[in-house]
């Protein structure tokens, strides 16, 4: 059986190996019908520490790392702006 592929974003990048994947889906409500957005939060091995937070990443199933993990990043696909991770700063006007 083919181990499974998953894209998402790393929301989190503070321990030196693991990665805090988001990967959303769409799933259809069983009662009204209307499409909900969901995620799921995968935790996955950079064995290099290539990934940082707001990179889009693919990540391949493989055995249990750890107690968490239990993916490993394959490829960065697109690596995050200045602009989009780093947190808005208010400058005080007098």
């Amino acid at each position: 059986m083919p181990k499974r592929l998953l894209i998402g974003k790393v929301t989190r990048d503070k321990s030196s190996t693991t990665r805090r994947v988001e990967v959303p889906r769409l799933v259809m409500h069983e009662v009204y019908g209307k499409t909900m957005r969901r995620r799921t939060i995968c935790y996955a091995h950079d064995a290099d520490g290539i990934s940082h937070n707001g990179d889009t990443v693919e990540i391949e199933e493989s055995r249990p790392l750890s107690k968490l993990k239990r993916w490993v990043l394959k490829r960065v696909i697109s690596q995050a702006t200045a602009s989009t991770t780093a947190p808005a700063v208010d400058t005080p006007t007098t």
